[in-house]
């Protein structure tokens, strides 16, 4: 019994002599004996470490932490310092040593890295956006014992581009991504800079052999890459932007932004023997390189030079590998094998690997884009593939979930292992608070009814239209309105986080007014006998009101602007309000549509709307003219006719250069009612995304029979990055008065 006594005396006193020893405390009740230390280095993110650190602590506790630069014997120390000798360029670390905690890391970056690792892992600070942040208060603030965290990120460069992290430093520091797109770039060689290193204004008229050779003709839409005057002429634009900005590392050296690379006799062999475009590219780049071992030269592996060659990249070449074409619905490795295979293939040529991926719908920034849980998969593949560098290609200006994408993009890309779903929860609960459940009950649901569409195409340069028979059909639609009318309630009387809310429905909101625009459910109507549905303009002044107060002003990457989006919308409500006799009459089209709108000639007659996309309601016609015959069925009298157009100058779709209106009681003997020319003459100036209305006001006229011409501009101008190929027109709804 007395043994017995004594093994429970000694177990107690191990037990609480343990529990004195297995936690640090640094403060208690608003008070510390705790020093910050760094050395008498003045590095400027070594300070910021130590001024974060600080902060930070004081916030958490109370107390306030000194910063000083010599270790005081006496007094216990948090010590920030630069530790190149014992780690590595990108590694984290903290540990304690007796009652100091040292935090390190194997650059000045790294150290900084070091300390909002200590303060998010240890001590519980989180930060969600630029505004929103999470630190706990306590009376006592300790630390559990063992300290000994390490950890080096595979993903050295993680850039985000978000302008959440390009205009704060302070929440891309604490995020650990790039304060910019191109860190170490020289800035006027960041990418697609052919045109630049070989100017056509300056060479091409001299010099067409420079330039690419496409259907026996020069054209300057790339170089001629087996022209050693055209290697000469790189290198010394390559050098002299080198010396220009001494400081910077690298430079791109890449082809523009069009696939009219050169086929000419001596480019066209070296791609045969390579096995691929990129063959000529990398031969180049590599004679490039050679002259600027110090330095790295960028180039793209991108549409036509995707696919890898045969021969090696040199070590100072970094490729840059772009999955513009890959299927969203799904991981890449899944939807994408074309990209994976071309991936692992560069793998085995080269360990300079730069990702360009892309996370958002670039022609509707605003539009559901139900992708979140491929981030994490894809980014392992990268990792897993010598991807070292990942430019994750947000939207930059604020879009669909925002705030969520651009924090769970960083989150992933410094720790791919990541668990998805655990982070989107953390995120919607501390930014929506109450609101939260629901906003993840619209994220789940929504990628859950993708799934169950496993042959959709989830397309970054698509349209939220193609989606109406899928993840966002009538009765979907009004689910995830639902779950953001909960949202709303939930937090009504929080006018800061209800506007997080509101921003955050933006999405449905567009869905919404587009299906309404599409004219295709009879819950979402343009019009309520002949007036404008209430359900529509509310729901366009709710739109409108909070992309005024949330400063979302772009629709898309082409600069169509949410004022644009919106006067057009308005524009198509007035439209659609007047009497039009030609609706749901019959079109016969004496030139052939192609591949849009199911190339269904009755789309210009439907009271459906096209809006800023070509995927929806628009009759496309390519490289040629449109002529179309629309029957009134009978003889009827009319005094005004029009026609919409579209322009999306970077996909080749142009205004006609004029459209004509015709008339007949027979339909065939026609009379000419006007010609209307473009406002907008296609130029290097052209606004890249454009509606224009053509319209043709006369004297009453009784016929049955109208007849359009539109004429087409044929090809693409000299000037344009598709230079000789052939033109889009794209047309929808007639109006007739």
């Amino acid at each position: 019994m007395k043994n017995y006594v004594s093994f429970l005396l000694l177990f107690f006193l191990v037990q609480t002599g343990c529990k004195k020893n297995d936690e640090l405390v640094l403060t208690r009740n608003g008070s510390s004996d705790y020093e910050i230390t760094t050395t008498t280095n003045t590095d400027g993110k070594i300070l910021k470490a130590a001024n974060e650190l600080q902060y930070y602590l004081q916030e958490i506790s109370g107390a306030a932490f000194p910063i000083v630069n010599n270790v005081n014997p006496d007094k216990p120390a948090i010590i920030v310092r630069i530790d190149s000798t014992l780690l590595s360029e990108h590694t984290v670390s903290y540990a304690a040593d007796g009652k100091d905690i040292i935090i390190s890391g194997g650059n000045a970056e790294s150290t900084l890295y070091a300390v909002y690792e200590f303060l998010e892992k240890e001590l519980g600070c989180r930060w969600f956006s630029p505004e929103v942040e999470k630190i706990p208060l306590v009376n006592k603030l300790s630390v559990n014992l063992p300290l000994n965290y390490r950890y080096t990120p595979d993903i050295t460069t993680r850039t985000v581009h978000s302008r959440l992290f390009y205009e704060n430093p302070d929440f891309a520091d604490q995020l650990k991504v790039s304060h910019e797109a191109f860190p170490d770039y020289v800035p006027i060689a960041r990418v697609h800079t052919f045109h630049r290193l070989v100017p056509q204004e300056k060479f091409f008229d001299s010099h067409p052999e420079y330039y690419a050779l496409r259907d026996q003709e020069r054209r300057h839409t790339q170089l001629c890459l087996s022209n050693e005057e055209v290697l000469h002429i790189v290198i010394d634009s390559v050098r002299t932007w080198f010396e220009r900005y001494p400081d910077q590392k690298v430079i791109s050296v890449s082809q523009d932004d069009n696939t009219q690379y050169c086929q000419c006799e001596s480019c066209s062999k070296i791609d045969e023997e390579e096995g691929s475009p990129s063959g000529s590219m990398i031969r180049f780049v590599n004679a490039v390189a050679k002259e600027f071992p110090g330095k790295t030269i960028s180039t793209l592996a991108y549409q036509h030079t995707r696919k890898p060659c045969k021969t090696k990249p040199l070590e100072n070449v970094m490729i840059t590998l772009c999955s513009i074409e890959c299927d969203r619905s799904a991981p890449i490795e899944e939807k994408c094998s074309d990209f994976a295979e071309d991936l692992m293939g560069w793998k085995k040529l080269t360990e300079n690997i730069r990702i360009w991926d892309y996370t958002t719908q670039f022609t509707n920034f605003l539009a559901p884009f139900p992708n979140l849980e491929t981030l994490g998969p894809n980014i392992r593949f990268f990792r897993a593939n010598n991807a070292r560098w990942i430019f994750e290609q947000h939207s930059h200006n604020p879009s669909e979930l925002f705030e969520l994408r651009s924090w769970l993009t960083a989150k992933l890309l410094w720790d791919p292992d990541l668990n998805t779903d655990d982070l989107i929860t953390e995120f919607v609960d501390a930014y929506y608070e109450e609101a939260g459940v629901y906003v993840k009950q619209y994220i789940d649901k929504i990628h859950d009814e993708l799934k169950n569409d496993p042959d959709y195409f989830l397309y970054l340069y698509g349209d939220p239209s193609q989606a109406f028979h899928s993840f966002l059909s009538p009765e979907l639609l009004k689910t995830y309105m639902d779950f953001f009318n909960q949202a709303e309630n939930a937090v009504a009387a929080k006018p800061v986080v209800l506007k997080r809310v509101r921003a955050s429905r933006i999405s449905t909101d567009y869905a919404m007014l587009e299906m309404a625009r599409n004219g295709m459910s009879p819950e979402f109507q343009l019009l309520e006998g002949d007036s404008i549905s209430n359900k529509v303009q509310n729901t366009l002044n709710r739109f409108r009101n909070t992309c005024n107060s949330s400063g979302i002003s772009l629709m898309n990457e082409m600069g169509y602007t949410v004022d644009e989006y919106l006067a057009a919308y308005e524009n198509v409500l007035a439209r659609a309000s007047q009497p039009n006799l030609a609706r749901g009459s019959k079109v016969r089209l004496l030139t052939a549509p192609k591949k849009y709108a199911n190339e269904d000639p009755q789309v210009l007659t439907d009271g459906a709307f096209g809006g800023s996309s070509f995927f929806a309601n628009w009759l496309g016609f390519e490289g040629h003219d449109m002529e179309a015959i629309i029957d009134l069925d009978e003889q009827k009298e009319f005094s005004r006719i029009s026609i919409a157009f579209l322009q999306v100058t970077n996909h080749i779709v142009f205004f006609p250069e004029e459209v004509t209106f015709l008339c007949s009681a027979d339909g065939k003997s026609f009379k000419k009612l006007g010609t209307v020319a473009t406002q907008y003459p296609i130029s290097p100036e052209s606004k890249k995304n454009d509606i224009e209305l053509f319209e043709v006001k006369h004297q009453a006229v009784e016929a049955r029979f109208i007849k359009i011409m539109a004429k087409n501009v044929s090809k693409a101008p000299e000037w344009h990055n598709a230079s000789g190929l052939p033109v889009w027109i794209f047309a929808d709804e007639v109006i007739v008065n």
